[in-house]
């Protein structure tokens, strides 16, 4: 029986790698927004013997989230592993000059999202499945207020879907990579060597040897 696992942002940085990583011995299923790395990505999963659905949607449209897990559960009745590598990354600001439509996109993408979802994708775990989550620990550095905010917002919904399942199942993990240079770390830390940041092949290793 063919594993499958669903991969929300998955066109780039971790998600993208821990795709490619999972197509050996997964059906990967991506989401993410950007159509044209979603099909970069697919065609080095297919260049190593992989398959892939992709699915270019945004993880804040819970009705396109409702439509494709109600295809996995057509196609497939289950899903083996989730994991959730989507985030909005708002601009750094200091406190007391946020956006209000910065913070209203973090909550949408960072909370509200992972809500909807974690209800959407349970049933398709089942028991046996596994969702990973991935902590950051920048949530007491100046100026990441609304991404700190909304991040620890996010790991505290994992961390109590956790405890709520530890004895029943899905299995919910909550791990922290090292940094990588993706886009997203690019957007908040400008002019960063790269040199000492870990691979993101090497992190992608590392958290499914976590699991």
């Amino acid at each position: 029986m063919t594993k499958t696992a669903l991969i929300t942002g998955a066109s780039r940085g971790l998600g993208a790698a821990l795709a490619e990583a999972l197509a050996p011995t997964h059906h990967v299923i991506a989401v993410g927004r950007t159509t044209g790395a979603l099909e970069e990505l697919d065609d080095r999963i297919q260049a190593k013997g992989g398959a892939a659905t992709l699915a270019p949607m945004d993880v804040t449209n819970a009705d396109a989230m409702a439509v494709l897990c109600r295809g996995i559960h057509d196609r497939w009745g289950s899903l083996d592993i989730w994991l959730h590598c989507a985030i909005h990354a708002a601009p750094l600001a200091p406190a007391d000059h946020i956006d209000a439509k910065d913070m209203a996109k973090s909550v949408a993408g960072n909370v509200t999202a992972t809500s909807t979802l974690i209800t959407y994708v349970a049933p398709l775990l089942g028991q046996s499945g596994q969702a990973v989550f991935f902590d950051d620990p920048r949530v007491d550095h100046k100026f990441f207020g609304a991404y700190a905010a909304t991040k620890s917002a996010q790991i505290a919904l994992a961390r109590a879907w956790a405890a709520e399942t530890a004895k029943i199942g899905p299995k919910v993990s909550i791990l922290t990579p090292e940094p990588m240079p993706t886009a997203t770390r690019a957007r908040f830390f400008p002019g960063e060597p790269r040199e000492g940041l870990s691979d993101i092949h090497t992190q992608a290793a590392a958290v499914l040897a976590q699991l």
